[in-house]
């Protein structure tokens, strides 16, 4: 073959002929070049003498096998793409191959849409041509804490594969921002990323809501309509609240991802989709699986990779620099100037446990933007519930999720009580000042400002 400078290099390592062969016309016809290897040795000889974009490996080699390649190159040649070529049915291979470090994997028989797919998203990770892009992901996951540091890498390591990744942590940690995240700074940037929380698909709705339907496929599909793994195609599909997914559902979506193809209610066609999969729930997915709520086969196939999203709690150290972001952001929204906290009340937010984490970090600070009068927001603007103060990870080793679901409980039914005791004075200031708003704030004891927050927030009219 002409080696064209302007042309990519590929290796290809494998002992049958007529794969060999799809293989590289595939890629020539991408204007890829193709470096054959029949052996695990001949490919060591090549990826030292030459560089490459990307490399395709069959697991069943005749002096090894191909995931003792994948694991030598990640330590040879880490930023390589590499995509197994797997036997049609074994999944666990790929699985582990995954799990390895490898991009992708390939099932034979080999479908050239999938082939090509897989080679388009690899090319734009070449370590040959790089692209220019934002790699950095410090300004959107904020923190300096070692978990966090380490919870950026991570990120940065797997937006470089096509792996399936579960991502677990309590709510309101920010994982969505973290499987955007993902998203944003991998091979399927420029396509779609679609997040949706399956548990608030109603059942019936479920199927048609993933895969679409047929116009007339039952009562009131009127037209054809476009399911959310097509909307994802070429992109990421973020399941968000995955353990919510009826058990029904949960087969199809199992031979969804394994098919790579789908199949819309009332069609008899299938659709072959290329999607990149994440998931996330706040429950305990291997609890789920022990009481049969959750499909085993599903979840190894979700989990080839979990990564978790540490509580606030464990990262109290972060709390003033996402303090700081947070208060500015609400400024900006607001179009005011941006106070700054008193430091009684930055003690304040550093000795509570959160229980709901970043998302009631938010909260809080939302809320006391709107009380606070003046440029400083003091302790009491915080209206932290009166609890017992923080206690570190490293002082309670014992900090489990039941304390953790009671702590959440808690804090919603304080919040909950804070709310209707305010909605009862300010219906009685409104009701004694025949609604007349600024009358009514004064009697409160509270700025204009924030008695109107406090109508809209509590649905006053």
């Amino acid at each position: 073959m002409s080696h064209a400078t302007h042309y990519a290099q590929a290796l290809i390592i494998d002992d049958e002929a007529d794969i060999l062969e799809l293989i590289c016309m595939t890629l020539s016809g991408m204007q890829i070049d193709c470096v054959t290897a029949e052996n695990l040795a001949q490919a060591k000889q090549a990826i030292q003498q030459q560089a490459f974009d990307l490399c395709f490996t069959d697991m069943r080699l005749p002096d090894g096998d191909g995931l003792e390649f994948v694991k030598w190159l990640q330590g040879v040649r880490p930023e390589l793409p590499v995509a197994v070529i797997t036997a049609h049915g074994n999944v666990d291979l790929a699985v582990q191959a995954l799990k390895s470090g490898a991009f992708d994997f390939v099932a034979k028989p080999l479908k050239l849409r999938a082939l090509r797919d897989l080679v388009n998203a690899a090319m734009k990770l070449s370590p040959v041509r790089p692209r220019q892009q934002e790699r950095r992901s410090r300004h959107r996951l904020l923190g300096d804490t070692t978990v966090m540091r380490d919870l950026r890498s991570k990120v940065t390591k797997l937006s470089r594969s096509q792996a399936p990744v579960y991502i677990s942590g309590e709510s309101g940690t920010g994982k969505e921002l973290v499987a955007r995240l993902i998203h944003d700074l991998g091979a399927r940037r420029d396509q779609a990323f679609v997040p949706v929380n399956c548990g608030a698909i109603p059942s019936e709705l479920v199927e048609s809501e993933f895969f679409g339907h047929k116009k007339g496929a039952f009562t009131g599909a009127i037209a054809d309509k476009q399911g959310l793994f097509q909307a994802a195609d070429g992109g990421t599909l973020f399941l968000d609240e995955v353990a919510d997914l009826p058990l029904m559902m949960q087969v199809k979506l199992l031979r969804a991802i394994q098919e790579k193809s789908i199949r819309p209610v009332g069609s008899h066609e299938e659709i072959t989709v290329d999607v990149r999969v994440l998931s996330a729930t706040h429950k305990d997915l291997v609890q789920c699986v022990k009481n049969g709520s959750f499909r085993e086969d599903l979840f190894y196939r979700l989990n080839v990779i979990e990564l978790n999203v540490p509580a606030l709690r464990d990262r109290a150290s972060d709390i003033p620099l996402l303090a700081e972001a947070i208060l500015q952001r609400l400024a900006d929204k607001n179009q005011q100037r941006n106070p700054s906290l008193s430091e009684a009340a930055m003690a304040a937010l550093q000795n509570y446990a959160f229980p709901g984490n970043v998302r009631e970090l938010e909260n809080t600070l939302e809320r006391a933007l709107t009380w606070s009068e003046g440029e400083e927001i003091k302790p009491q603007d915080l209206m932290l519930p009166k609890r017992p103060q923080r206690l570190s990870a490293e002082d309670s080793p014992e900090f489990n999720n039941d304390q953790n679901n009671e702590e959440t409980a808690l804090a919603e039914d304080l919040s909950a009580q804070m709310a209707s005791q305010e909605r009862v004075l300010i219906e009685q200031a409104l009701s004694e000042t025949r609604w007349n708003r600024t009358a009514a704030a004064k009697k409160l004891g509270i700025s204009f400002r924030a008695l109107r927050y406090k109508l809209k927030k509590l649905d006053i009219d």
